[in-house]
């Protein structure tokens, strides 16, 4: 491992600390690139992302991707966790404990609204920063776009009718054009590109591919911390001034990220699936696509909501958790790494 992925943790700590302080000094420039979006989706966290995820794209091989359907029991246990699992354990912790354990301290209305945010974030389970987790495990990047591209083809009809079900409204309003546009940035665009890179240097030299690859590894960790210092930067102000609240409604969201990713382990040891596929197997199920429930919670309940702010914690937790379970992950590989059947 590098520097940058040897110490992955400190930096996503200091980038977490320059971003809030950053976002107190100057929230005008915050909110200025808070505002270069479409369709709710900011163009500039998008490049950052495009910044992480491009070297695994790369690494992807059409070629190889015919052998998934040979073992699907990791793109089984991906369906399985993300839909019949996750939004409704989220459910559960959500009016736990905001009916039962925190309600002395919430209102009934803002313990509604969080329960909502919480649900919308456990209906939305995770497209771009997936394959930076994967590459971090060393997971199989064919394996790993198919589990994503599968996921976000169940998103488009199933989201929709669990989030009304959950939320028990019948008239939740999908914005469609951040679904499609989030999925096209963080997922086709990237990927076309890395195919044609891959198909120019493989023409070029064998080892071509590998040797860029490497030298990108580092700048896909810059991107991941420059995208922490921007979503810390837009939330500094709601950090500093509801700290409470949000240690309330990070409670739930942590326990729920650690308990599905130890759900998804155990599937993956019963179903002998080998490390570089139940690493972003668990993984793809623990995070989440915060675009897309920031922009229903918005759309439904309001900018200044407590579902919107239910959504944002979940941003804000998300990152230093999954370095946790990334950590576990590596550190597990010899008890799930079984050979392919």
């Amino acid at each position: 491992m590098g520097l940058f992925e040897r110490y992955l943790t400190i930096w996503v700590a200091l980038g977490i600390a320059a971003g809030v302080g950053l976002g107190l000094v100057l929230p005008g420039f915050f909110q200025a690139v808070a505002g270069l979006e479409i369709a709710q989706v900011n163009l500039v966290v998008a490049v950052f992302i495009w910044v992480m995820i491009y070297p695994m794209m790369i690494q992807v091989d059409w070629a190889a991707i015919k052998d998934v359907g040979k073992k699907p029991q990791g793109l089984l246990l991906t369906l399985v966790v993300n839909w019949l699992i996750k939004p409704f354990t989220m459910a559960a912790l959500g009016v736990l404990f905001f009916q039962y354990i925190f309600a002395p301290w919430v209102d009934p209305q803002s313990a509604s609204e969080y329960i909502a945010g919480m649900i919308l974030l456990g209906v939305a389970p995770c497209t771009a920063m997936v394959f930076v987790w994967s590459q971090l495990v060393k997971g199989d990047a064919n394996y790993t776009l198919v589990q994503v591209s599968v996921n976000d083809l169940v998103m488009v009809v199933a989201f929709a009718p669990i989030a009304a079900f959950l939320l028990g409204v019948t008239n939740v309003t999908v914005p469609w054009e951040t679904l499609v546009l989030s999925t096209v940035l963080y997922v086709v665009l990237p990927l076309a590109a890395g195919m044609a890179t891959r198909h120019f240097l493989a023409k070029r030299s064998p080892l071509a591919v590998g040797a860029l690859v490497a030298r990108l590894k580092p700048w896909s960790i810059v991107g991941l911390i420059a995208t922490v210092v921007l979503l810390f930067g837009f939330q500094a102000g709601t950090i500093v001034e509801k700290p409470a609240v949000i240690g309330m409604i990070a409670i739930p969201l942590i326990l729920q990220t650690y308990g599905i990713f130890f759900i998804a382990w155990w599937g993956a040891k019963l179903l002998k699936l080998p490390h570089d596929v139940a690493g972003p197997a668990c993984l793809i199920g623990t995070s989440n696509f915060f675009e897309l429930a920031v922009a229903v919670a918005i759309s439904l309940f309001g900018l200044n909501s407590g579902a919107a702010l239910a959504t944002v914690v979940g941003v804000l937790v998300e990152v230093p958790v999954m370095l946790s379970l990334v950590a576990i992950v590596n550190a597990w590989r010899p008890s799930v790494s079984t050979p392919r059947a």
